[in-house]
């Protein structure tokens, strides 16, 4: 059988845009920034911290993990009464130009975090974190605890070659943490998460993902899976949320966006990747769909 959701987490590549390990003493506070296309995650390995989002405070015991899926900003804080500097104002010390040490606070308990911020690049990776809930927050998960306490030690002491496990470590966290969510929460089970866990429309799902440029219809959609025309569109449409072709539009203009970041591809070879006889079909299609010329989403 096809796993549609299980495709999607092997998709699940990150672009690390910035990892942290941080060291802070009581009182302490933190301001992260927003970070638009960018999901930032938290793994508290010792002391204890809170996290408040959106108004919305969370309290992480050690071992726990806290992922905002938005990248919106958010404040992290020892105390509420703390004050909450935004981080990038604050010195650091750069092993990497994308992984740094951050030591703040006013001389109290000790705290350790490690904190980061990443960017996913292919489409079904991003489609699946922008579904996710504003927080994420697993609690001590025993399928994670080695992972967190492989972090845990790394993090106590910096060692050669620290900097290359604490990221590979972060990123398995990340998509440990999605995983144990999709498993757990009845919210994974519905919507377009719910529709790629479903037997035949997961099938279909899996189908357009890994090959957008095929002529799809409702009819080739629906042999496909073993349903009838009539059966599939309207499961396809309830569980889904959109038809099927309009899906696969839209689907294809999720590559394309993907696509046009390389700049070493023309507009009209990706139109052609695509399935589109025109590069004028495809404008058009682009446009309506995101808005924009596909010009002007590669210079924006």
């Amino acid at each position: 059988m096809t796993d549609a959701l299980g495709e999607a987490l092997h998709l699940m590549r990150m672009s690390g845009t910035f990892y942290c390990r941080t060291e802070l003493t009581e009182p302490w506070g933190l301001t992260m920034p927003g970070m638009a296309d960018c999901l930032w995650f938290h793994v508290l390995t010792n002391g204890r911290c809170e996290i408040e989002v959106s108004g919305s405070v969370t309290a992480l015991a050690p071992g726990d993990v806290l992922l905002v899926p938005g990248g919106q900003g958010h404040r992290l804080f020892s105390a509420p009464d703390a004050e909450t500097p935004l981080v990038t104002t604050l010195p650091h010390t750069f092993e990497t130009e994308n992984y740094a040490i951050l030591r703040h606070g006013d001389g109290g308990a000790v705290t350790h975090l490690v904190c980061g911020a990443v960017r996913f690049d292919h489409p079904a990776a991003k489609h699946l974190v922008e579904v996710l809930p504003r927080v994420l927050h697993v609690e001590q998960a025993d399928d994670m605890r080695a992972t967190i306490d492989l972090m845990a030690a790394e993090a106590r002491t910096l060692r050669p070659g620290g900097e290359a496990v604490i990221t590979r470590l972060a990123d398995v966290l990340v998509i440990q943490t999605i995983r144990s969510w999709l498993a757990n929460d009845p919210a994974a089970r519905t919507g377009w998460l719910g529709a790629l866990q479903d037997r035949q429309i997961g099938q279909a799902l899996a189908l357009i993902h890994r090959d957008p440029a095929q002529p799809w219809t409702v009819e080739r959609l629906a042999h496909r899976t073993a349903m009838s025309r009539s059966a599939f569109a309207a499961r396809f449409t309830d569980l889904v949320g959109e038809p099927a072709m309009r899906y696969v539009t839209r689907w294809r203009m999720h590559v394309a966006l993907n696509r046009l970041r390389d700049r070493d591809r023309t507009v009209s070879e990706i139109a052609r990747g695509l399935g589109y006889e025109s590069e004028a079909a495809f404008s058009r299609a682009f446009k309506r769909v995101v808005g924009v010329s596909p010009g002007q989403a590669r210079t924006g």
